[in-house]
């Protein structure tokens, strides 16, 4: 991961832990973002170790108030009512000429909503208990036009009624003692959705009564190519198919990405793709062998690759 500091340490899915030794905050329908900060310079990087620094000008002045810190937390729009909109920042996300960076940060600005603290004046913190480095954290003052750093609370079941008061995605639960695990996916960290949802890679599509009738997704098998979980139908309108279309088209290909053959009434008439474009879909449950019940579109997740998909939602 050229240039980036470190890989972030990542959440399980799960139900809401209890009992003492969890702190609780809200989950952000955002990106997660580092923000590496050393002699008088920031540099912002993606989940994916992609500099996004160019993206998001308003948050250079960070700099001034900690001026040697790395820090980890999720890049948001916020709405009038305070909810983050997804859709607003995908058209911020992979801005990088300067010009338009800026006239968007004047008329659509983000905020970085931080909620750890990784390294503070050149001292590593990642081994110290997130109790710890969430005291640190707060110490910092870290409150500006642009960024903040949301609060940590000690009940859990209250926190996740008032994340669906507000119109929020969920809840993650944190272990008072764990340390930070870089690139790791730890139950130690346990994020808990308002909504059965999870991220897939389209292998294909099938037309229907409109270009896209279905798409075709799967998840990443452990010895290469997909395994189906099923066809989505639903939340495909027009401006969805469209940003689907121009992003799909170019990467068609003879043969399906599949690890195993797709059921003939999925395949039947069937557009592949190269694995490589991530969809969030809202779901029920799942059937025994795995597919989606009742799946729906909710939207492209061009902040996220197929390697970045897992099973667990």
């Amino acid at each position: 991961m050229p240039g980036a500091p470190l890989k972030p340490m990542l959440a399980t899915t799960g139900e809401l832990p209890s009992g003492a030794g969890w702190g609780y905050e809200f989950k952000w329908d955002g990106v997660r973002a580092l923000a590496q900060i050393a002699g008088g310079v920031i540099r912002l990087y993606a989940r994916s170790g992609t500099e996004i620094t160019a993206a998001y000008p308003e948050l250079a002045p960070l700099r001034q108030q900690v001026p040697n810190a790395l820090l980890d937390g999720e890049v948001v729009v916020l709405t009038e009512r305070g909810q983050p909109s997804f859709t607003a920042l995908a058209e911020r996300m992979h801005v990088r000429d300067p010009g338009r960076a800026a006239r968007l940060a004047a008329s659509m600005p983000v905020t970085y909503l931080i909620f750890d603290v990784l390294r503070l004046a050149d001292v590593d913190l990642t081994g110290q208990p997130y109790q710890q480095r969430r005291a640190t954290l707060d110490g910092l003052g870290l409150a500006g036009a642009r960024w903040a750093a949301p609060p940590v609370f000690p009940d859990g079941p209250a926190t996740y009624e008032a994340a669906g008061e507000h119109g929020l995605e969920g809840v993650v639960a944190k272990r008072l003692d764990s340390v930070y695990r870089p690139g790791v996916r730890s139950p130690d960290w346990v994020k808990v959705k308002l909504e059965v949802t999870g991220d897939f890679v389209v292998g294909g599509w099938r037309p229907g009564a409109r270009r896209i009738g279905g798409l075709l997704v799967g998840v990443p098998a452990p010895d290469g190519g997909l395994i189906f979980r099923g066809r989505v139908g639903g939340g495909i309108g027009a401006a969805a198919e469209r940003e689907l279309l121009d992003v799909l088209e170019p990467l068609q290909v003879q043969t399906p990405p599949f690890a195993e053959r797709v059921p003939r009434e999925d395949a039947r008439g069937a557009i592949w793709v190269r694995p490589e474009i991530v969809v969030e879909v809202k779901y029920g449950q799942r059937t025994p062998d795995g597919r989606l019940r009742f799946p729906r579109l909710r939207r492209l997740r061009p902040d996220k690759t197929a390697e970045d998909v897992d099973d667990a939602g």
